[in-house]
């Protein structure tokens, strides 16, 4: 593997040992345990585990649909937007500390703040926005076309976050407020 794989599968996989080490820390009483799940939430659990396999694995397999012969810009441009989206999404979950939950499990539980500072002052969802990110800047550091799956992936991310903030603006007070003087995904922009 080279230098550009090695540092693609490390982000991935410090990106995960955050996430399992900061859901561990969480009280108790705001942990699901797997088997509470129902099954659409298992279901997805399981394609978030294998979409995270097949990430893992693709900086080790030849370049899958190539876009460009020579790819040292389009890879340059991906390694930026790679870091960015992994720094954002990794700034957003630790700053949400307590106040996160899976997605499987999103809603509000007991005790749940509003969180507005930190990236949370810029944007609403700095974690899906970094997800996505940082999924588009590895497609391309990697030169492969597998990059339109994560355009796919835009209404899914889109649809769910919408679904979140109407929960929030409805229970979550100071979260409708909130929602209008912040963006939700690029600062200043949307």
């Amino acid at each position: 593997m080279n230098l550009l794989g090695f540092y693609l599968f490390a982000g991935l996989v410090a990106h995960k040992v955050i996430w399992e080490v900061l859901k561990r820390r969480l009280p108790p009483e705001r942990r699901r345990k797997s088997g509470q799940a129902p099954l659409i939430a298992r279901l997805a659990k399981i394609a978030k585990i294998c979409l995270m396999l097949g990430f893992l694995a693709q900086p080790f397999l030849p370049t899958i649909a190539p876009i460009a012969a020579d790819p040292q810009w389009l890879q340059i441009i991906g390694l930026v937007l790679y870091t960015v989206g992994l720094a954002t999404a990794i700034a957003g979950r630790v700053q949400l500390g307590a106040q996160w939950s899976d997605i499987e499990a999103a809603g509000l539980l007991p005790g749940h703040r509003l969180v507005g500072e930190g990236i949370y002052r810029l944007i609403r969802h700095p974690i899906y926005a970094g997800d996505l990110t940082m999924l588009l800047g590895f497609e391309l550091a990697l030169n492969s076309w597998l990059v339109l799956l994560v355009v796919l992936l835009l209404p899914v991310v889109a649809r769910q976050a919408l679904g979140e903030e109407r929960l929030l603006s409805e229970r979550l007070p100071g979260y409708a407020d909130y929602r209008r003087r912040t963006k939700g995904f690029i600062p200043f922009v949307i």
